[in-house]
């Protein structure tokens, strides 16, 4: 049996500044312009159809839309707006989306690059706990991009002990 869900293609992120948000996924996760959908440059897609899709103030422009994407992953699709209220970004407390979560080989290389890109922790990095993720170099540790979002940065060398009712592994870049 052939699935109609093959999996998730793309994240999408608000960013206040779209050439800033590229240069720190650039130097923390070693990103990859894929390609602008809607360049600054380029007219502001406005009107009843745009606020309706994003659920916008009435007068918000939606003005930069780029597509990047980290290592062997889905893509990330960023995105500005003007002239619309903005909330400040969810944190790990709020309902909805509250983070993405990077795979790392080496969790101290990955941390010295997200603080020098200008990203901020919020602790040392953690061993993941329980039976099923705990294991020799299994560790984790949220950090805060320059305008607030959340990552977390994560590896799991010892693997992940899965239980037997598990139907399925995760996926793991």
């Amino acid at each position: 049996m052939s699935r109609n869900i093959r999996g998730i293609d793309h994240v999408g992120i608000t960013v206040p500044n779209m050439e800033e948000a590229t240069l720190f996924f650039k130097e923390a996760f070693e990103a990859e312009f894929v390609y602008d959908n809607l360049k600054k440059e380029d007219k502001p897609r406005t009107g009843e159809l745009v606020e309706k899709r994003f659920d916008m103030d009435s007068g918000g422009k939606e003005t930069e839309i780029r597509m990047i994407t980290i290592g062997n992953s889905c893509s990330i699709e960023l995105f500005c707006f003007e002239n619309t209220n903005q909330n400040e970004p969810a944190s790990p407390v709020d309902y909805g989306i509250q983070h993405i979560a990077l795979y790392v080989e080496n969790m101290h290389k990955a941390v010295q690059q997200f603080e020098q890109a200008g990203g901020t922790l919020r602790t040392s990095p953690q061993k993941l706990s329980g039976e099923i993720e705990s294991g020799a170099g299994n560790c984790f540790v949220y950090g805060k991009t320059p305008w607030g979002m959340t990552i977390e940065l994560i590896t799991y060398p010892a693997g992940i002990q899965y239980p037997e009712n598990s139907e399925r592994k995760r996926w793991t870049p």
